[in-house]
């Protein structure tokens, strides 16, 4: 009975309609977003030989995701694109076109209390997002866009405005609350209802409870009902797809459980790529669904992960999960910020007006930096929406890194900003400019979640990543020139940002110091 139930939702989402007739008006937009996901867990090679072709690595090899190759072979993917190093600062830069220092929401929201952190910034907000804040679904809607959230929020605490996607822009909210994590993704546990972890129940999907639908599964019927109703409605949609997973607990699709049994990798290992091919299974069949509804040609989507891997290999400072990267989620390597970007045409056909207008090349690796905040800017400009003057935007227009080409006038640059601990990474400031990295420790020493960490060189750590890409030789003392240089260009970017910063056990702030 459970698996006729779960063929019968799924059938009932295949509603073939006549092409629409706006179709020379709007494109529709998917933001398929997923979380804890990293640039190397997946099948398709984002990282280069020295000559710029793919080249892949074992854990290329031990995940599988046929759909991203899909996507990936009918776009471009780029493999120098930042995310925030956790997740709510990355979801609100993409809601904002803002940094998360402008923002300020620059830690995860914990759902019930103000998790700044021993020292950390006492007037970051927490609160998040909230009812009248320029948002990008809310200025797509302005256009005629019906705007649908379906899957995780994490936009803002419980009790306040940002908890509920609907205050925010959205038309439609699937399964959207104020945590980040799910209880759980068995629909024999109602999702986390019927388990310890109550408090973060899947909210929405109560018509899935005590069959065998994994929450991915729900996820992904759910999406194709809301497009099909937008489009039987002659209207163009935005979706902003954001799944659950691959966010801890880790729970086994039973679906794909057999593929990663004899990997001979630890059992969380196995069930955290159970949910990066479940995810992947969910991103083919939306492919598919805008193929049957006809609007696959006049659909564009960026595929995305929301902070590096967090995938159960290893410490989060050293190389293991992300491998050869070093660093996972929370880190200020780059393995805890550089994520999966693909962007693409659900189906090409170079004579579509829309395709014309925003050129996408096939199967094209874009090398330059980017970061999560670009993603509003892009939008804006694709669809021609005005963004109210008051309204700061940090990020810059795609348009012509799509092509696959280099922008030489675009700066290669990008800002994260923690002024949080202590969690797996403390009090920490990363500037990127060119080639260069420099990451500022405000307090060297302290306690994280993985244990007492120690910087052998005090507050600063220097990289050259067109020489040593995987951050393996510190060069803040034998640089200092350069060191310099980028902690100028860091103060300035933080102030700029008008940033907010820890304090000290005397409640100062502690603010980047020149070496």
């Amino acid at each position: 009975m459970k698996t006729i139930f779960t063929l019968l939702f799924a059938v009932a989402t295949f509603v073939v309609v006549s092409p629409p007739s706006y179709a020379a008006d709007q494109p529709n937009i998917m933001v398929f977003l997923v979380d804890d996901m990293g640039m190397m867990d997946t099948s398709v090679p984002f990282l280069t030989d020295d000559a710029g072709n793919p080249k892949r690595y074992p854990l290329n090899d031990y995940y599988r995701t046929p759909g991203m190759e899909r996507l990936a072979a009918q776009g471009v993917r780029f493999n120098q694109f930042y995310a925030m190093s956790v997740c709510s600062p990355t979801r609100v830069s993409i809601m904002t076109g803002q940094n998360a220092a402008r923002h300020r929401t620059t830690n995860w929201i914990n759902p019930r209390q103000d998790n700044r952190g021993t020292n950390g910034a006492p007037d970051w907000n927490w609160t998040g997002l909230k009812e009248g804040d320029v948002t990008l679904p809310g200025l797509l809607r302005g256009q005629g866009y019906t705007t649908i959230h379906v899957g995780k929020g994490h936009f803002g605490p419980t009790g306040y405005e940002g908890a509920e996607p609907l205050n925010l822009g959205f038309d439609v909210n699937v399964a959207g609350a104020a945590f980040g994590a799910p209880g759980s993704y068995y629909a024999e546990k109602n999702y986390g209802a019927a388990t310890k972890r109550a408090h973060h129940a899947v909210p929405g999907l109560e018509q899935y409870h005590g069959s065998d639908t994994f929450l991915t599964e729900a996820l992904t019927i759910e999406a194709k009902k809301r497009v099909t109703e937008t489009v039987q409605a002659d209207k163009p949609f935005y979706l902003y797809f954001s799944h659950y997973a691959v966010h801890a607990p880790f729970d086994s699709d039973p679906r794909f459980a057999d593929h990663y049994k004899d990997s001979g990798k630890p059992a969380n290992a196995q069930a955290f790529a159970t949910l990066i091919e479940g995810m992947d299974k969910s991103l083919g069949d939306m492919l598919d669904h805008f193929e049957e509804l006809g609007v696959a040609e006049n659909t564009l989507i960026f595929f995305l992960g929301d902070n590096g891997s967090d995938a159960p290999l290893g410490h989060q400072h050293a190389v293991a999960c992300a491998e050869p990267l070093r660093g996972k989620k929370g880190a200020h390597y780059d393995g805890g910020m550089r994520v999966p970007l693909i962007a693409a045409w659900a189906k090409r056909n170079p004579d579509n007006v829309h395709q014309q207008t925003l050129k996408i090349r096939a199967g094209a690796i874009q090398h330059q930096v980017a970061s999560v905040e670009d993603l509003f800017p892009t939008l804006m400009q694709f669809t021609a929406t005005k963004v109210p003057q008051n309204h700061v935007v940090d990020g810059s227009p795609l348009q012509a890194l799509l092509t696959g080409e280099p922008d030489a006038k675009r700066p290669q640059q990008f800002l994260m900003h923690y002024p949080h601990g202590p969690h797996r990474s403390n009090y920490f400031t990363v500037w990127r400019d060119g080639d260069w990295k420099v990451i500022y420790h405000a307090l060297p020493e302290t306690k994280t979640s993985g244990g007492h960490i120690q910087f052998a060189d005090g507050n600063y750590e220097l990289f050259n990543l067109a020489d040593d890409p995987f951050e393996s030789t510190n060069l803040a003392k034998s640089r200092p020139e350069v060191l310099k240089q980028m902690m100028q260009g860091m103060i300035a970017a933080l102030q700029q940002h008008d940033a907010v910063y820890p304090i000290d056990d005397s409640g100062n702030a502690v603010v980047p110091q020149l070496p």
